[in-house]
């Protein structure tokens, strides 16, 4: 069999380890808690996509134009579903599934090009990202993060492969701009490469002119976008998420970086560390370029989420991209360490003995990761979609809502909305935890209704009528309250 015909077989075998991933996950989610996503904020994805494939509007309420998606184009691929008639919610699965699968396909050609030498290491590497837990629950999370991801490694692969033609890093960088303005990121790999060879002589000033024009043909019209519809360059996610968390960085920053930095190594990350630890000492050997530009583009994008919005939950979703170059660089690394068909006992031992702890770990916690997701999709659609449909059957449709998590309440109940978290009302946003002046707001805005964790907003609901309280069973497995509905007066 000759090599392309190899290629694609492993990209085939691929292909089915990833659906096989998906397809396990979305039944144990449909047995246990139904089918849905894993956290409210893909709902307001969808809300943005029905009325832009719907009406043509980019708003979360209609005829109200809106900066509160991050990441548009992840929006307007969705409208795609709407616009088509075909299931929006089972074609945001079927496209989760060709992001991880196109992951997994990058991961092995960005392995065969670090170790050419080896057989087995770009298969391994893509079997590694089709079957880690945090990467499945993220491919089927309605979000636009594994996007991101792979971009990220479609970028370091482009770097790897020194074609020359820096023109599409550039628009790839761009592209993901619109994905997640943190793909901007990326930008500092390149500009590393460019710089160390500008300086040995191996690329002539053009290289960067390339990359450049690609960058801003793509990237530019993602600031104006902005501008247009929400009067800043950034989407209001930018300023809100900062703004309600600032609390958080009250802490050492060593603290928060190990806090975020904690979910790369929870499953079969832990044991590829010693692998990571190798491929830095190979990097620093050898001299690397490209990947001492994915080391420094790892740590250095988990570093500013810890800077500026250290938050672990949703098992570290902010940080999944840097999870992908993480697995690729420490499994190649591992597997430079193992020597299963070695001459010396031991080493032969010790290799196959975390090759058999590197799978059992991979498919625990794979496993783990199915019921960790089934139950996020309970915690959502039996609190916030539940709540959204009360809200749709016992409120008048001229009732106005004010509400921390939007994006259920915004699908399902259509009714218009007070966004207390700022991401569709960035007027919020100067006093986002301030409930005093939340309630001065809530009045000025004539609110009939306040749906809200009451341990989130204590002051707020002291003296409100509770009218609606879910009893939903994944909120008390977690050991949270439940969302309630308040009569505002």
């Amino acid at each position: 069999m000759d090599s392309s015909k190899r290629n694609r077989l492993k990209i085939a075998i691929l292909g089915v380890v990833s659906l096989i991933s998906c397809l396990i996950y979305l039944a144990v989610s449909a047995r246990n808690a139904g089918l849905g996503f894993p956290l409210d904020d893909a709902w307001i994805h969808q809300t943005f996509a029905r009325n832009f494939g719907v009406h043509h509007v980019w708003s979360f309420q209609m005829g109200l134009p809106s900066g509160g998606s991050t990441g548009p184009l992840w929006g307007m691929i969705l409208s795609l579903f709407y616009w088509s008639g075909l299931d929006p919610i089972w074609g945001t699965y079927f496209l989760g599934l060709i992001l991880l699968w196109g992951a997994s396909v990058t991961g092995y050609y960005l392995a065969k090009h670090l170790m050419p030498e080896s057989k087995s290491a770009p298969i391994l590497v893509g079997m590694i990202i089709a079957l880690e837990w945090h990467l499945v629950w993220s491919a089927l999370s309605g979000m636009e993060t594994l996007l991101l991801g792979l971009i990220s490694l479609l970028v370091f692969l482009w770097l790897e492969r020194n074609d020359g033609r820096l023109w599409i890093p550039g628009i790839l960088i761009g592209i993901s701009t619109w994905v997640r303005p943190d793909g901007l990121t990326l930008i500092g790999p390149v500009l590393l490469v460019l710089g160390v060879s500008f300086v040995k002589g191996d690329r002539k000033p053009g290289y960067l002119a390339q990359f450049l024009g690609g960058l801003i043909l793509t990237a530019g019209p993602y600031f104006l976008f902005n501008r247009v519809v929400a009067g800043e360059y950034w989407p209001n996610t930018f300023y809100a998420k900062q703004a309600e968390y600032a609390l958080l960085r009250q802490a050492n920053y060593l603290v928060r970086y190990g806090r975020v930095s904690l979910q790369v190594v929870t499953g079969i990350g832990v044991v590829l560390l010693p692998g990571f630890l190798r491929e830095c000492l190979d990097i620093f050997h050898e001299r690397d370029l490209v990947r001492a530009s994915m080391l420094a583009w790892m740590i250095g994008f988990i570093g500013i989420y810890a800077w500026r919005l250290p938050v672990v939950y949703q098992h570290g979703r902010y940080i999944m991209p840097a999870m992908l170059v993480y697995i690729v660089l420490s499994s190649v690394g591992l597997i430079r360490i193992l020597r299963p068909n070695s001459d010396h006992a031991w080493k032969r031992i010790a290799s196959k003995g975390i090759m058999a702890a590197g799978s059992l770990v991979l498919v625990v916690f794979w496993g783990l990761g199915a019921r960790a997701y089934a139950r996020d999709v309970g915690v959502i659609e039996t609190e916030m979609v539940r709540t959204a449909f009360w809200i749709k059957d016992h409120t008048s449709p001229g009732a106005v809502i004010g509400a921390h998590d939007i994006g259920a309440l915004g699908y399902f109940s259509d009714r218009q909305i007070l966004d207390l978290a700022g991401l569709i009302s960035p007027d919020v946003i100067p006093f986002i935890r301030d409930e005093e002046r939340l309630a001065v707001y809530l009045d000025q805005r004539q609110a009939d209704y306040l749906v809200a964790f009451p341990s989130w907003y204590p002051v707020l609901v002291s003296n409100l009528e509770l009218v609606y309280e879910t009893d939903g069973k994944y909120a008390a497995i977690f050991g949270e309250d439940h969302l309630a509905v308040y009569k505002w007066e």
